[in-house]
Parts: structure tokens; sequence; C-alpha cells
């Protein structure tokens, strides 16, 4: 066991970051499962989506019996992350095809809802004034964790002709996750805040939800999920159409995909420290404002692959910059017997939303081309502000950020 606060966040971070390279394993290489099985594009979607819905199914069912609130969370990762890993795994090693992968997806989100969430309440443990910082971290630890199987298929070490092997892909992010629950299981200590068990009660959602304050904080939230998994699902592939179409490295532009979803660590962990001094409101918003402007616009440098990464990196760095201080702010205004449950009952709503915009992109590609296929996107962050803003004149609002709003 480690005893002291920032190690046991610094293991804590390394073990989500190990444990979220599940989620894009098998996106990663949708080119090349697509040439192994011919998927059709809806199929390329679900790739994906089958992941997010498991994961709003597991975090629904935890929510419900909150499992967060009564079973120690350090456990509850080091199983669902073991869990997720045989499940990742078994679609290399039985060749699944696609139906049963879609399956095993869905089984690796719903174990993913045993990670991330129950990670969040072991940070607010150990936090109280520097909360946003301390999840700001975890977050930006998940974002690099959820880059990685990009940056596996970039690396030209396996398969032919420079081309990798998806198989070797999804098994190296099985062995990741088995580290990260070794990690969680054997090092990793709950902290002096929140660590009470509470008592059983399926009636706390609705009190959650009917909450003016934290349900002002979960709007911002679905804002900021509207526009957030479309872009980390859909944005590689931009960049590689647009690297193609210009002549330029399809292995670059599988290192530029990484880079605009692992960038976002920086914004995470910045965002965290301004928060905790500025306001989870102030942050919030101008994460918001910046990222849908880039959603806006970013089909206007389809042409121009340099400028395209550069727009977004920008992109990568604020559409995740705001996610840890949602988070933290139900910590700071929900009931702190239940924060894990509050924690797990916003993400699964989060997640729900995602399947719809994941979903959308891809016809409206086929419609209007990359150039104006994320527009859509930038509804997300104009209700997200909308949402703070208002958040930001109720005076519970104090509560957040030791008052600073």
């Amino acid at each position: 066991m480690i005893k002291t606060k920032w190690l046991n966040l610094m293991v804590l971070a390394l073990a989500e970051l190990l444990a979220l390279a599940l989620w894009f394993s098998a996106s990663a290489v949708i080119p090349q499962l697509t040439a192994a099985w011919d998927l059709s594009s809806a199929q390329q979607s679900w790739m994906t989506m089958s992941v997010q819905l498991g994961f709003v199914v597991g975090a629904l069912f935890s929510a419900l019996l909150n499992i967060a609130d009564r079973i120690s969370n350090r456990y509850l990762i080091a199983v669902s992350a073991s869990i997720g890993a045989l499940l990742n795994g078994a679609v290399p090693v039985f060749d699944a095809g696609p139906d049963l992968t879609l399956a095993l997806r869905f089984g690796t989100g719903f174990m993913l809802a045993g990670v991330y969430p129950p990670g969040m309440k072991l940070v607010a443990t150990w936090c109280k004034e520097d909360r946003g910082l301390g999840i700001g971290i975890l977050v930006g630890a998940i974002t690099l964790g959820s880059a990685m199987p990009h940056l596996l298929n970039a690396v030209p070490l396996f398969g032919d002709q420079g081309i990798p092997a998806w198989q070797t892909v999804l098994l190296t992010t099985s062995g990741m996750a088995f580290l990260s629950a070794l990690l969680v299981g054997i090092f990793v200590q709950v902290g002096p805040h929140l660590s009470k068990t509470a008592p059983f009660d399926w009636r706390f959602i609705g009190r959650t939800l009917s909450h003016r304050p934290t349900r002002l904080a979960n709007f911002g939230y679905l804002g900021h999920m509207w526009e957030l998994y479309a872009m980390w699902a859909w944005t590689p592939f931009l960049l590689l159409a647009s690297y193609e179409a210009a002549g330029w490295s399809t292995q670059g532009a599988r290192l530029a995909g990484f880079g605009v979803v692992g960038i976002g660590m920086v914004g995470s962990v910045v965002a965290g420290l301004l928060a905790d001094r500025m306001g989870r409101t102030v942050i919030t918003s101008w994460s918001l404002g910046i990222s849908g402007g880039c959603a806006l616009v970013v089909g206007l440098f389809f042409d121009h692959p340099g400028l395209l990464t550069a727009l977004c990196l920008i992109w990568g760095i604020a559409v995740v910059a705001d996610s840890a201080q949602f988070s933290t702010a139900v910590t700071e205004l929900t009931d702190s017997r239940y924060v894990g449950t509050a924690l797990t009952l916003q993400t699964s709503m989060g997640f729900l939303l995602t399947l719809l915009t994941i979903r959308m992109i891809p016809p409206l590609v086929d419609w209007v081309g990359w150039e104006g296929g994320f527009i859509v996107l930038t509804i997300g962050p104009v209700f997200g502000v909308v949402s703070m803003l208002r958040l930001r004149g109720l005076p519970e609002a104090a509560q957040m950020a030791s008052g600073k709003r």
C-alpha cells in the first residue's frame, strides 16, 4: 500500500491510463477490420458505439445499486479491468468476426463502467481544495490511455509492409488492462475524504436529477459529451482522409490521430489547475467555446493537412479540458455519501448521448463531405455554456472551487 497522497494519485492515474486503452482498441484498427471482415459503414460505427452502449448499461446498473458507494473502489476497478481485458483479448484469440466482436466490445464497455467513475471517486477521497486538479490529472491519464491504440496502430513493428496487425493492437491493450488491475489492487489506497460506505438507496438517482445545481452541472457535461467522443472517434479518420488526398504519409496521419486525442491530457491538467483558482464555470465555459469554434471551422482546412493537424491539436486540448471539471462540480454539489453514484449517473447519461453523435457523423460526411461533417457538434458546446452560466448564478455555486464558482 502507498500512503502518500500524490504517489497514490500518480499510480491510480497510470492504472486508469492502462485500462482505458481498451476503449478504442477496436476503433483504431477499423481500416484493418474492414479489410478483413468487409465491414459496412454501420458496423464500423458500432465498433465504437458498442463500447459506449456497454458503458451506459454498466453505469446505470452501478448507479441503481449504488455499487461505487458500497463496494471497495480499489477492488471494483481491479476486477472490472481484468474482465474487460479478457473480453477485449477474446476478439483476436478467437478471431471473433464482426457480430461476436460487437458483443465482446459491449461487454468491455460494461466493465469499464467499473473503472472510470470509481477512479474519479478515489481521487475525491484524496483531494478537497485541489480536487479539480486531482480529477483533471485522472481524466488526462484516461485521455492519453484512450489514444494509445492509435499509437500502437501507427508503430510499424507488426504485420506486413509496415501495416500493424490488428490482433496485436487488441492483445497489447488487454495486457495493459491486466497491469492496471495489478497496480490498483496492490498499491492504491483510499484517502481520508468521502470514504464512508453508503446505505443502498435507489431513490438517490431521482434526487440527483431534481437538484437544480447538480442538474445544471450535468447539462454542461451533456453539452461537452455531445462533442467529445464523436470528435475522438472520427477526427483520426478525417486526418487520414486529408493526408491521403494530399499524398501525405498514412503513418503520419495515424500518429497525428494519436496526438490529437492524447494531447487532451495537457488540457485536462491545465484546466484543473485553473479551475481550482478561477472557478469551474469560468474554465468550462471557455473550454466549450474554444472547442465549439474548432468544430465549426475544422472542415475548412481539409485540403491543407498541416493546418488541419494544428487546428485539430488545439481542438484536442480544448475538447476534453472541461470534462474533469463537470465531474468535480458534481462531487462538490451532491450528497457526499453518494458521490460514486452521482458520478456514475453523470457518465451514463453522457455516454448514452454519444451514441447519437458517433453514429451521426458518417452519414453527414457522406452527404456534405468532411468539410461540413463536424459542424453539428457545435450544438453541444452552446448548450453547455448556457448551462454553466446559469449554474454560476445560483447561490449553491459557491460550494465549487472553494467559493470561486
